[in-house]
């Protein structure tokens, strides 16, 4: 893979690391070297998580992506005690605007629309501006007929913001559904975590949900659900190859893989087949 333009994205200050250490191991790794496995650790296998202009480069076509409203950026709405701090925090160790990043690319030449979450940013958590750049992303394939490629990762709603961020929930929802009743595909992947208001809402809303091998998928964490119910819950709740048994999701893809199946699938619902 080419990183010359991996972070074409990001501040000019910022470089691709040298080294990058497994948070489960602890073994480092030359990041090149890591990048080229797909973000996967050699030494243990874990899934490391990765930034969306990473996911992007591994994803879509060289030099198709064109991303929109790069420039959208939340604001301390509810005066929440030290947000803003958090805010510019979060900018400065993500060097995003936001905890998603939204645009238009193909996938083996199938054109898409196509939005990314990015747990580095507060995370991934959704905010007043991640739902607009979601509801406007939606809108803007719903117009132009482009089926949705979405990458889901996410602590849940926002709780600096308050109501303004659980109402993202429906908003996003809305935009989905009108998006559907065009006629048009959605594809969800969901990565580890995606949790809290986001899986509520737009995250299991796909037509066709894929996930990245032992992700976590739920809403209320384990913790709290045991707490609330009194039982004991069985091992390996709320990761994907338990959701998958139990028919929440449909496929369980290698990160290695999933450009691949994401284009097929694309070219399989295209409008163009049987023409």
């Amino acid at each position: 893979m080419d990183l010359k333009n991996l972070f074409s994205g990001f501040k000019k200050s910022n470089k691709v690391p040298e080294t990058k250490t497994c948070k489960k191991c602890g073994t480092e790794h030359n990041y090149e070297d890591l990048f080229e496995n797909f973000m996967i650790c050699p030494s243990c296998g874990v899934y490391m998580r990765m930034g969306a202009y990473e996911r992007l480069e591994i994803t879509v076509d060289e030099g198709s992506f064109k991303e929109i409203d790069k420039s959208l950026k939340s604001k301390n709405i509810i005066d929440f005690p030290g947000y803003k701090e958090k805010l510019d925090a979060a900018k400065e160790a993500s060097s995003l605007n936001e905890a998603v990043v939204c645009g238009t690319a193909t996938i083996d030449g199938n054109k898409c629309a196509i939005f990314v979450m990015d747990s580095s940013f507060m995370m991934g958590s959704m905010g007043t501006v991640v739902g607009e750049k979601l509801t406007r992303l939606f809108e803007k394939a719903t117009r132009e007929k482009l089926p949705v490629v979405g990458f889901t990762t996410s602590g849940g709603a926002r709780m600096q913001e308050g109501i303004y961020s659980l109402m993202q929930m429906a908003k996003v929802s809305g935009a989905v559904k009108r998006h559907s009743d065009g006629g048009n595909l959605y594809i969800t992947v969901l990565t580890d975590p995606t949790t809290g208001g986001v899986t509520a809402s737009f995250a299991m809303q796909g037509d066709i949900l894929i996930s990245e091998p032992k992700a976590l998928i739920g809403f209320a964490g384990q913790r709290v659900i045991e707490q609330t119910t009194g039982e004991t819950l069985p091992p390996g709740f709320q990761r994907a190859e338990f959701l998958m048994q139990h028919g929440f999701i449909d496929l369980i893809e290698e990160r290695s893989r999933m450009k691949y199946t994401i284009a097929r699938l694309l070219e399989l619902h295209s409008r163009e087949v049987g023409k």
